[in-house]
């Protein structure tokens, strides 16, 4: 029943829960009442407001307590506190190198939730929850990072032990790339359940919603696009990629794989950011090499249209800012490629949450896990 509440923000009164519960009004009352006793449930501001006779409208507890979130990339994390209904309540971006390994950044990451906490007027006994969120395959069950790419030192580390010192709570670890497909489709396309989401920036990864869900495949390594080998498709030579293999569309579509080929060209760029400044000003060699990544991203989308048929293609990213170039390169590659049929309803277009996808999205996915039907008959069945 306490899912009820939580699909509905403006509240519901019991005769609204025994009608979309099928449940009598003696059962509603007893399951309300034993969630207002563990203060999961609230009487609605709204009535309250209004004076009078006793509140028959019940909102989920806002201050049940908070959830902290971590949405960390290659050189910078989001860090956030949030409410028990995903309310962002203090948030900061931070510089990190992943590169320095899980104990150097994890140590940052607890850092920045006791400064959080403490900025909030919070203790960490209302902690209901944590969220981290990498830029690398995580494994579905352990929750652990496996063979990561660029995350030197990662792989199968224990994350969740970290913060399981210091609080008692569920831990959600997953690729950022879930994450914000998961932010995009409850924010931006909740009507919308079948969405595939691709970021373009340093590197390129897929997050996948199936049925208003992530899809992660049996042990969390589905939709990684960005480590398709291309071959001979694309010509001789190719080119080495960061996961060791060769030939990956990320090799040569990423963001550091154009500033590769650009360095090589003679120009000056440093980072992904340069791409996109030298891409804006019109640079000849830049669009050129942005329209060819386009391509080669839009080819590796097209084989996941025809094989999901999502309705949505949601594109993020640093890379995405290049959107009259790069998405007019997705689009023909996508619409050319693509079976009819898969494409007749199909929308290609860019993030709306932009930076904050991670954070939103992983916000959702930590209280939908505190607050999983099964917790909280626990909860309830402890303390009855």
């Amino acid at each position: 029943m306490f899912a009820l509440f939580r699909a509905h923000p403006a509240g519901l009164t019991k005769t609204e829960v025994a009608r979309l519960a099928g449940l009598s009004r003696t059962a509603v009352n007893q399951r309300i009442e034993a969630l207002l006793a563990h203060s999961l449930l609230v009487p609605s501001s709204q009535d309250a407001r209004t004076g009078g006779r006793p509140a028959d409208r019940f909102d989920v507890n806002r201050e049940r307590g908070v959830v902290l979130i971590a949405d960390t990339g290659a050189t910078g994390m989001r860090v956030a506190l949030a409410d028990a209904v995903a309310g962002i309540l203090a948030e900061r971006h931070v510089a990190i190198d992943i590169t320095d390994g899980p104990v150097t950044v994890l140590k940052r990451v607890t850092g920045q939730f006791g400064e959080l906490l403490a900025a909030t007027g919070h203790t960490r006994d209302e902690v209901l929850g944590i969220g981290l969120s990498v830029p690398g395959p995580v494994d579905a069950g352990s929750r652990r990072v496996v063979n990561p790419p660029i995350m030197t030192g990662w792989h199968d580390f224990d994350i969740v032990s970290v913060f399981g010192a210091a609080y008692d709570c569920p831990v959600v670890v997953d690729k950022d790339v879930n994450a914000m497909a998961f932010g995009e489709h409850r924010l931006t396309h909740p009507g919308t359940p079948n969405i595939v989401f691709v970021k373009i920036g340093t590197g390129i990864g897929t997050g996948l919603i199936v049925d208003g869900r992530i899809y992660r495949g049996s042990d969390g390594a589905a939709g990684d696009v960005g480590h398709i080998p291309l071959g001979a498709a694309v010509g001789t030579d190719p080119p080495v990629c960061r996961c060791g293999n060769t030939g990956c569309v990320e090799a040569y579509a990423g963001g550091w794989a154009m500033v590769r080929d650009l360095r090589e060209l003679g120009h000056r760029l440093e980072s992904v950011h340069d791409v996109v400044r030298e891409a804006h000003a019109g640079n000849p060699d830049t669009i050129r090499i942005v329209k060819r990544a386009a391509g080669i991203v839009g080819t590796a989308i097209g084989d996941i249209v025809n094989i999901l048929n999502p309705r949505k293609v949601v594109i993020g990213g640093q890379l995405a800012a290049i959107d009259d170039v790069l998405f007019a390169g997705v689009r023909e590659s996508v619409y050319g490629r693509s079976l009819p049929l898969a494409t007749r309803n199909l929308s290609i277009v860019p993030s709306e949450l932009g930076d904050r996808a991670g954070v939103h999205g992983l916000t959702r996915l930590v209280i939908d896990t505190v607050f999983a039907p099964d917790r909280i008959d626990d909860l309830i069945r402890s303390k009855a």
